[in-house]
């Protein structure tokens, strides 16, 4: 008789568990409309955000204030949040025409309106992974608020300690505090935070902002302040979503307009016709690597490629310059007016003359020279809304079918790398769908041939997209890294993206079956590296590099 051995769940496995219950949880609340994070309907996304210890929150799991996640995730919500009772999440319903002031978060293209002293309204125009992202952070920073309550509550009655009284009279100050002052309510913030003097100091500054120099120990003592409400008066922060963000999410509205807005000024221009090649990246890196070195030949006739591109990311002294020379030749820029905040380039190379991948396209036709659809980085599930509505037809009226002639579609951008460091590159083979089976192989256009001899560290592998950058786990992680799936590192998008570009190319016939992909990322952050994940800071001029020769590689094979 064959005996039963106890099941030992891997720390992995347990992971997995915690972000499919993740994805489920957030689902169901959304359907729902409405919960509370620290009650019980938020209960579920607690526990598997503590079991699944994501390493961007650090000591999430630990009695200690987690300092560098707070710094991320406040970059990343609105300023003032922390004060707010109630956040309602809302589709585009037409705060822009009102009174109320926008406010943008520093790291997230997001309107937010402060409706009142308690409430807080966040726009969501980029689909459910714009949710996912909002409410693992609200999620974290409850989490937080509470061990600060912790550690300041005495006894039921609401009696707080001496830290928190001196902290409270800080507050209340009108005027900024004087140096010493600050010193002495930095030294009672550290003991109510279980961290250091020197640990609270080192990251002051990182908070403040132009109108408030303080703004560290106002968002302590507002997170504070909320949850001893919480506990003491039973006054629980709700989380809304509007019946109108329900009705709205998943029906591609923002980005079926986004999509007509490119395909009717590429009609207009008479372009639709031509070859089509999709770029998704930034703003500036192919603009700068056609034009650049010509337009600022003069101005800068001491440094090479690198050292214009990277004085072109330091200081906007001369992207004027370059822009003027990219629109004489052929560039037309397309605000988004759509809200999914993703702008848009068309490059007409018929019109480029003064670049040295100009040369390449002598002996072509008009008609045969590409046109360039460069656009800014999606997010998350957004990548698939937009690419499906793109590669659409384009039907200026009902008897009128017009299918784009996309010849190559490329994909670059930042991720994080599982074996390496930042400013490497990584050449996916295939997409990975974290928390599920789904995967998307793929035949790259590019590979780590066309890297060499460059000075930098190149890997090949698959990619795992995740559910949100804030969800990564060194344990999950390693296993993807160490297991067959042979995982070189992680981002947001490409997965939804393939989803995209098979359906049009392989089912529903809108472009070639044979379009080339080519995907490349540069590495920003290392998530198994102390000191190296997204909390950690940003790239800085490290990611120049790597940028621009993907870039340069990009554009090459277009141009051949």
């Amino acid at each position: 008789m064959i005996k039963n051995t106890p099941h030992h769940r891997s720390r992995a496995q347990e992971s997995t568990g915690a972000i499919q219950r993740l994805y489920v949880t957030m689902r169901h609340l959304f359907n729902r409309g409405f919960y509370k994070p620290m009650g019980v309907s938020g209960s579920t996304l607690r526990e598997s955000l503590l079991t699944l210890r994501p390493e961007i929150y650090g000591s999430i799991a630990q009695d200690k204030v987690e300092l560098a996640g707070l710094n991320y995730v406040i970059d990343r919500l609105p300023i003032g949040i922390e004060e707010c009772r109630y956040i309602n999440l809302t589709s585009d319903e037409g705060y822009d025409g009102s009174y109320f002031k926008a406010i943008i978060p520093p790291k997230r293209r997001r309107n937010c309106y402060r409706i009142d002293a308690e409430q807080m309204n966040i726009e969501i125009t980029r689909g459910r992974s714009e949710i996912y992202d909002i409410l693992t952070h609200i999620t974290f920073l409850f989490i937080e608020s509470h061990k600060i309550m912790r550690s300041v509550l005495i006894n039921e009655e609401g009696a707080v300690n001496r830290d928190w009284q001196k902290l409270e009279a800080a507050i209340q100050q009108k005027k900024a505090l004087t140096k010493d002052e600050q010193e002495v309510t930095l030294m009672h913030t550290a003991n109510i935070l279980g961290r250091t003097y020197k640990e609270v100091k080192d990251i002051y500054d990182n908070f403040k902002s132009a109108e408030n120099p303080d703004r560290f120990i106002h968002i302590i003592f507002w997170l504070g302040k909320l949850a001893l409400d919480e506990e003491l008066l039973q006054t629980k922060r709700t989380v809304t979503f509007s019946a109108v963000l329900r009705e709205r999410l998943g029906q591609h509205i923002h980005g079926e307009m986004w999509a007509d807005n490119i395909k009717r000024e590429l009609h207009k221009h008479d372009l639709i016709h031509r070859p089509i090649h999709i770029i998704s990246a930034n703003m500036h890196s192919v603009q700068n690597t056609l034009f650049a070195p010509h337009a600022l030949k003069n101005k800068l006739k001491d440094k090479d490629k690198l050292g214009i591109y990277e004085e072109l990311s330091r200081s906007t002294k001369y992207r004027e310059t370059v822009a003027k020379v990219a629109e004489k030749e052929g560039m037309i820029f397309i605000a988004d007016t759509s809200g999914t905040n993703i702008d848009v380039q068309i490059f007409d190379t018929a019109k480029y003359m003064s670049g040295e991948l100009a040369e390449r396209l002598s002996n072509s036709t008009e008609a045969e020279k590409p046109v360039l659809v460069v656009m800014d980085y999606a997010f998350g599930e957004q990548a698939y809304e937009t690419m499906d509505e793109l590669l659409k037809p384009y039907k200026p009226d009902e008897a009128t079918v017009n299918y784009l002639n996309v010849a190559s579609i490329s994909i670059m951008g930042k991720a994080g790398i599982l074996e390496g460091g930042k400013g490497d590159i990584m050449i996916p083979s295939a997409h990975i769908f974290e928390g599920t089976a789904d995967n998307y192989p793929f035949e790259n256009g590019l590979n780590k041939q066309d890297f060499e001899g460059l000075d930098l560290d190149v890997y090949e592998g698959t990619m795992i997209s995740v559910l949100g950058t804030s969800l990564q786990n060194e344990d999950l992680l390693r296993y993807f890294l160490k297991s067959t799936w042979g995982a070189t590192g992680l981002e947001m998008e490409g997965a939804h993206y393939q989803k995209a570009i098979q359906a049009h190319s392989k089912i529903r016939k809108s472009i070639n079956p044979n379009v080339i992909v080519n995907y490349a990322y540069y590495a920003s952050d290392n998530p198994l590296e102390t000191g190296s994940t997204l909390a950690s800071g940003g790239l800085g001029t490290t990611g120049v590099k790597p940028t621009y020769l993907i870039t340069e590689k990009i554009l090459e094979k277009i141009f051949k």
